[in-house]
C-alpha cells in the first residue's frame, strides 16, 4: 500500500507508525565521489569530443526512478545517466562516461539553465537562454511542446507540489508565468515546429524591481532578472527571489498583483554597499523551510511559518562569486548542500549552523549546481566548471548504517493500526502509466494499486468505535474538511489554510 500523510503533523505520526526509512549515522564526512563503485563516480560532459560546461543537473523525483540523473549543459544538451551503474573513476572518466549514459539530445540551440521532471519522471521541461521552455518525453527523447512567453532567458522552474498540470517559471525579464497543461484556450500551433505552444495561464511582470521601472532612450523597461522560482507546499503560494537584491517574496496565486509578504535577513543594507542577489531557492519536502543561497556567501533558512522574524539560521563557509552557485536542502530536511566558487561543494547541518560546513573536494572549477536523490539517502551529485559531474555517496564503512529505499521495517499490525493505514492511503489517485519493460531498463514500472477482489468488496473497511473516532488525532480530519496537504495546515481550531491567512491571522 502506498501511504501518504495529510499535514506535516501526519507526517510525522506515520513515520512513528509505520516506520518509514529514515538516515542513521549520517556522517557527511563519509562523503567520496572517486571509488568507481556503485552511485560514486566522476562522468564526463563532452558531445562528439566538444567539452562543454554543465549548467544544471537534478534527479528524478519519483521514488521508482530516483536512480536517473539529468544534466544540461552550455551547448543546449540534455544527457541521461543510471547513476545504479558502475560508474567511471577519475582517472577513467573520459573514456568510460559513456557507459553510464543512457541518451542525450540536443533541446535548445542555447544554454539550458534548468531542469524539471514532471508527470512522475516520464516527461522533463527543459529553460533555456532562447527564452522557451521545452517538454521532453524522458524514453523517447520526442518534443512534446513549447512553453513561449517569456522575453529574456528562462532560469528557473519549478512545479506544483501535487497538481502535476501547474508549473511556474522565472525569467531574466523580470517576470514569471504560471502555466497550465490543461488549458486548452492556451493552446496555439506552431506550424515552424510541428508541435504545440502553449501560452502562460498569468504573467507577473517586473516582480523584482527595486524602484519604478525606469525607461531607456528606446522606451524599454529594464528588467531586472529573476533567478528562482519555488511552488510552496500550500498548493496556493509561490516564493520567488532576484538578482536585485536579497528579499524573498511570496505571493498569492489567486491574487498576483502584489506579493503579500517579502522575507529579508534582518536589518537594511546601508546605502554605501551593494545590494545582493540571490542564485536560488530550495526546500524541503514537507515545506517546512525556504533555504536562500545569497551573493553575500551566506545561505539562509527560513521557518516558513515565521518568516517575519527573519532567518532562522545563517549558514556560511562557501562562495558564491556567481548566479550559476546554487544549493540545495536535501528531503528531510536535515543538511544543506551548496556549491561555491572555490572548487569545492559544502554541506552543513541544519540543527548545527555553528559547525563549520564539510567541504566536498575533487571538482577542479566553480561548483555549479546540486541535487539530492530523494530515495537512495546520502546520494548526492554536483556539477562543475571542470567539465564533470560527480556523483557522491557514503563510503563502503558507512553504508551499513543507512537505510535503503529497499529496507521495509516488518511490524505486528492490530486492528486499529490497520484502520488507520487505510486512512494515510491515497485511493484517489488514477493508475499511472508505465514504460514498456526490457532487460535492464532503468525506467521501471509503478506499481499500481490494490484492487478489490469483486465488484462487491470495499477497499477499506472502518474498524473504529464511535469513540475512537472522537479520539482520533486532528490531522486525520484534514482531507475532510478540505485543507491543503502541506506543513502549513495547521489545526482546524486555528482555521489557517495558506501561509497567507497564517501571517494575516498573526
Amino acid at each position: 500500500m502506498r501511504i501518504r500523510s495529510s499535514s506535516f503533523f501526519g507526517d510525522l505520526s506515520v513515520r512513528e507508525i509505520y516506520g518509514l526509512k529514515v538516515s542513521r549515522a549520517f556522517k557527511i564526512c563519509d562523503y567520496s565521489s572517486d571509488l568507481g563503485g556503485r552511485g560514486n563516480g566522476v562522468l564526463s560532459v563532452e558531445h562528439h569530443g566538444s567539452f562543454t560546461p554543465p549548467i544544471s543537473l537534478s534527479f528524478c523525483k519519483t521514488p521508482e526512478s530516483s536512480h536517473l540523473l539529468a544534466v544540461s549543459d552550455e551547448d543546449g544538451f540534455v544527457s541521461l545517466y543510471d547513476t545504479r551503474r558502475h560508474l567511471p573513476s577519475f582517472t577513467s572518466y573520459r573514456e568510460k562516461t559513456d557507459k553510464a549514459k543512457i541518451s542525450e539530445w540536443v533541446a535548445h540551440n542555447n544554454a539550458i539553465f534548468d531542469l524539471c521532471w514532471i508527470k512522475d519522471g516520464t516527461q522533463i521541461l527543459t529553460a533555456s537562454g532562447d527564452q522557451t521552455v521545452n517538454i521532453w518525453n524522458v524514453e523517447t527523447t520526442k518534443h512534446l511542446g513549447i512553453l513561449a512567453g517569456h522575453t529574456g532567458s528562462v532560469k528557473s522552474l519549478s512545479y506544483h507540489p501535487s497538481n502535476p498540470e501547474l508549473l511556474v517559471s522565472g525569467s531574466r525579464d523580470g517576470s514569471f508565468a504560471i502555466w497550465d497543461f490543461r488549458c486548452n484556450s492556451n493552446l496555439k500551433s506552431s506550424k515552424s515546429l510541428n508541435t504545440n505552444q502553449l501560452i502562460p495561464a498569468a504573467l507577473v511582470g517586473h516582480a523584482h524591481n527595486t524602484t519604478q521601472p525606469k525607461r531607456t532612450r528606446r522606451e524599454k523597461i529594464a528588467p531586472v532578472s529573476i533567478t528562482s522560482v519555488l511552488f510552496l507546499k500550500d498548493d496556493i503560494s509561490i516564493a520567488s527571489a532576484g538578482a536585485a537584491d536579497s528579499v524573498v517574496k511570496l505571493w498569492d496565486t489567486r491574487k498576483l498583483k502584489s506579493p503579500f509578504f517579502q522575507a529579508k535577513p534582518q536589518g537594511e543594507p546601508p546605502r554605501e554597499t551593494r545590494k545582493y542577489g540571490i542564485s536560488c531557492l530550495s526546500q524541503d519536502k514537507n515545506g517546512a523551510y525556504i533555504v536562500a543561497s545569497c551573493m553575500d556567501n551566506r545561505i539562509y533558512l527560513y521557518n516558513t511559518l515565521q518568516l517575519d522574524k527573519g532567518p532562522a539560521k545563517v549558514f556560511s563557509g562557501s562562495k558564491i562569486e556567481s548566479f550559476f552557485v546554487k544549493s540545495a536542502i536535501n528531503p528531510e530536511g536535515t543538511h544543506i548542500l551548496g556549491g561555491s566558487s572555490d572548487g569545492n561543494a559544502y554541506m552543513w547541518t541544519v540543527d548545527k549552523p555553528d559547525r563549520a560546513a564539510v567541504a566536498l573536494n575533487g571538482h577542479e572549477g566553480e561548483v555549479t549546481a546540486v541535487d539530492w536523490c530523494v530515495s537512495d539517502v546520502g546520494k548526492i551529485a554536483t556539477s562543475a566548471d571542470d567539465f564533470t559531474v560527480r556523483v557522491w555517496n557514503m563510503t563502503k564503512k558507512n553504508e551499513t548504517s543507512m537505510l535503503t529505499p529497499n529496507t521495509v521495517r516488518k511490524r505486528i499490525t492490530a486492528p486499529n493500526l490497520q484502520a488507520r493505514r487505510l486512512e494515510f492511503t491515497d485511493t484517489t489517485d488514477e493508475p499511472a502509466t508505465s514504460f514498456t519493460q526490457k532487460d535492464n531498463n532503468p525506467f521501471p514500472t509503478r506499481k499500481q494499486q490494490d484492487e478489490p477482489s469483486s465488484p462487491g468488496e470495499s477497499k477499506s473497511s472502518d474498524l473504529r468505535t464511535p469513540e475512537s473516532v472522537k479520539k482520533r488525532p486532528f490531522f486525520l480530519f484534514e482531507s475532510e474538511a478540505g485543507s491543503p496537504s502541506s506543513v502549513l495546515s495547521p489545526p482546524p481550531s486555528l482555521k489557517r489554510k495558506t501561509i497567507r491567512d497564517y501571517f494575516a491571522n498573526k
